[in-house]
């Protein structure tokens, strides 16, 4: 070869390497310095920085994608002008319903106010709450509350799947709507993405339905709108009276993820009547206003009905991005924290920080009983193996934990000391806690509470308890999958 031309070679290669250097260290610096730019939770901007510096390219894109928490600066405003709108009406309910929190024992004031409070919704008396717990059992019940409407239906749902009964609810939606009942569903774009590319949304909107998709994903402006963050809500409004909420979706558990080898998901809903429904309504009213674009105020809202006589006291919990941040995971804490007896948490998908881990911790040395109910097995692996990560911790400390094996275990609640339940679609996980648009129900009832003691008990009677001697005797590819993995749990 030509010295000269070899000499060129090199040097070119030489200034093509040193660029490339140049260009990865500014890049990866760059994104540092974004991540350290906002004040968020140590574990996970050390968790980002760990994944830029060591794979800059993926990691850089990852960021990208799902780093930070924005819905997009036209959505985000559009939240925060409806929102002002929003904050009206709950400070008139909150007005209102003053009165109600003195019903409660004293020890159950302080949950309440921190839920009310950024805008939250108040406790009320007068309402009578169901627990339904077979999920055959929900899907006909709903179908028959559709068939007996009169007058509106508001459904609102992470996931619609096709199949099964579920198609039952969408043909009975369909009547109810060619009969004379307004009818507005609202389902998460990704969660229910099978669902938009079939053949309902175009026989619903013939039929006089409305369809919004929440969220949608849009190639392209990833860099505006955060791809991950998910309307996770499970709503369904019968006539502005009647509410269903918890942690199930839309979906017939005898066809939905039949091949993710982890058996029939297991939920459970509330049927509620009473005041507490038009806070879920206002909640519906607030999403549906915010995902469709031909809506520009918010001023949706039908006045409380009558409360029951000698009902139950309970109060409706929204939470997510943009507003309300992080009241959920201060009421999480602030839960945890108040257990005097006893403290129950059933949860698909557990991925605490810091902050909660101390607290159930604490909460299990100073003798309160703690037990923590998952399935035995996820159909995310990556989440299986981080929720083990926190495992050894907990036993150690005296939490109890229970594997659920009937099943993926999808229930989503909090029992503290048989007194207050917090029921809904949260999953104990950063996601739910700091990511997604969830709900809940908070229930202030001995009767309540002892029914989802029973729920509770039927699941620890299909579960295995997790022997911490055992446990600590696993082998040591475990541990070190198991620590690999909670790496990212700030991240999942």
């Amino acid at each position: 070869m030509n010295p000269l031309l070899n000499i060129f070679l090199n040097q070119t290669f030489e200034f093509n390497f040193n660029w490339l250097l140049v260009t990865h260290f500014l890049l990866v610096t760059y994104f540092i310095g974004v991540i350290i730019s906002v004040r968020r939770p140590v574990g996970v901007a050390f968790a980002w920085i760990f994944i830029v510096m060591t794979f800059p390219l993926m990691g850089i894109a990852l960021y990208v994608l799902i780093g930070e928490r924005p819905v997009g600066r036209s959505l985000t405003r559009k939240i925060k002008r409806m929102n002002l709108e929003y904050s009206q009406i709950t400070q008139q309910l909150c007005q209102e319903f003053a009165g109600e929190r003195q019903k409660l024992p004293i020890e159950s004031r302080a949950i309440s106010l921190l839920a009310e409070s950024n805008n939250g919704t108040p406790v009320v008396d007068g309402n009578k709450v169901e627990l339904h717990t077979n999920s055959l059992e929900i899907l006909q019940l709903l179908i028959d509350e559709i068939n007996q409407a009169k007058k509106s239906l508001n459904l609102e749902f992470y996931i619609w799947a096709l199949g099964g009964d579920a198609d039952r609810v969408g043909e009975a939606v369909i009547a109810a709507s060619k009969r004379g009942v307004d009818c507005r569903v609202l389902l998460d774009s990704l969660g229910s993405k099978d669902w938009f590319k079939s053949s309902w949304p175009a026989r619903f909107r013939n039929a006089g339905i409305q369809v919004t998709e929440a969220l949608p994903i849009q190639i392209g402006r990833f860099q505006f709108r955060r791809a991950d963050l998910r309307l996770h809500r499970k709503i369904f409004v019968v006539d502005g009276s009647v509410v269903w909420t918890g942690s199930m979706n839309m979906v017939d558990p005898r066809t939905f993820k039949q091949n993710s080898g982890v058996g029939e998901w297991v939920d459970a809903m509330v049927r509620i009547e009473g005041p507490v429904a038009a806070q879920f309504e206002l909640t519906f009213a607030f999403d549906w206003s915010v995902d469709n674009p031909k809506i520009t105020h918010f001023n949706d809202r039908s006045p409380p009905v009558a409360p029951r006589e000698g009902g139950v006291i309970a109060q409706e919990f929204a939470s997510g991005p943009v507003y309300r941040d992080d009241i959920l995971y201060q009421l999480m804490l602030s839960a945890i924290i108040d257990a005097r007896e006893e403290l129950t948490i059933t949860t698909p998908y557990f991925g605490p920080d810091d902050g909660l881990m101390q607290a159930l911790m604490a909460s299990a040395r100073r003798g309160v009983k703690v037990t923590l109910i998952v399935p035995k097995l996820n159909d995310s692996t990556l989440v299986a193996w981080s929720s083990k990560s926190f495992y050894q911790d907990l036993l150690t400390s005296g939490v109890k934990i229970a594997e659920f094996k009937g099943g993926l275990l999808h229930t989503k609640s909090l029992l503290i000391d048989q007194r207050v339940a917090i029921f809904g679609s949260v999953n104990f996980d950063q996601r739910s806690l700091r990511l997604n648009f969830e709900i809940s129900l908070i229930v202030y009832d001995d009767d309540f509470c002892a029914n989802l003691e029973k729920l509770i008990q039927s699941y620890l009677a299909q579960s295995d308890y997790v022997d911490p001697k055992a446990w600590a005797k696993r082998p040591r590819w475990h541990r070190y999958l198991e620590n690999a993995a909670h790496l990212t749990s700030p991240l999942l």
